[in-house]
């Protein structure tokens, strides 16, 4: 499966999803598991079971990382100091050392790559950037329309996000419906938490 078709599983509705385990095909509840395939950058579904056996250094040699459920709302950090020139992005610290920052585009995410060093000094100012468990947490940042929403998450709540926008987006700049339901993602963030 391309990642395309993660991001629009994750934003159908229950009744249309019919999910299943990617590892062993059992029906998956409406609130599941994701595992992360660091050979295809991609997001699976797994069942209670399937997830159990990736849980810490569990099955699988690395190559699948169960991603965690936390969410944590963060004061403003000054993610300018990275270079990204979008106000929508989330940055991801690697297994390798490397962080990339994407942000959403009406074609998929756009990926940059971040100088680590400085990455690694924001990380140092704070301290819960430092703790994410690479591939499978983001810091996702939202300031655009004068927002200050900077939130530590899980990698697939920023792929829903970028499905967000892809599913929105109209015309060249977006228009109002994607800023509107963007917006709705952040407050639904917020519920999660």
């Amino acid at each position: 499966m391309t990642t395309d078709g993660a991001l629009a599983r994750l934003i159908r509705t229950p009744v249309e999803a019919g999910e299943r385990c990617d590892l062993c095909a059992a029906p998956v509840a409406d609130e599941h598991a994701h595992l992360y395939d660091t050979g295809e950058h991609r997001i699976c579904c797994a069942c209670g079971p399937c997830s159990v056996l990736f849980a810490g250094d569990g099955a699988g040699e690395g190559r699948y990382r169960l991603v965690p459920r936390r969410r944590i709302r963060l004061p403003r950090v000054d993610t300018e100091v990275l270079g990204v020139p979008v106000g929508l992005v989330f940055f991801v610290p690697r297994a390798d050392g490397t962080v990339t920052a994407e942000g959403p585009s009406p074609a998929g995410a756009m990926r940059w790559e971040v100088d680590a060093a400085d990455w690694q000094r924001l990380a140092a100012a704070h301290p819960q950037l430092a703790s994410m468990e690479p591939d499978v947490e983001a810091l996702l940042v939202n300031t655009v329309h004068g927002l200050d929403h900077h939130w530590l998450v899980p990698v697939d709540d920023c792929f829903r996000m970028v499905a967000v926008v892809r599913h929105a987006w109209q015309g060249l700049s977006g228009g109002g419906e994607v800023w509107t339901a963007v917006e709705r993602f952040f407050e639904d963030l917020t519920e999660r938490s």
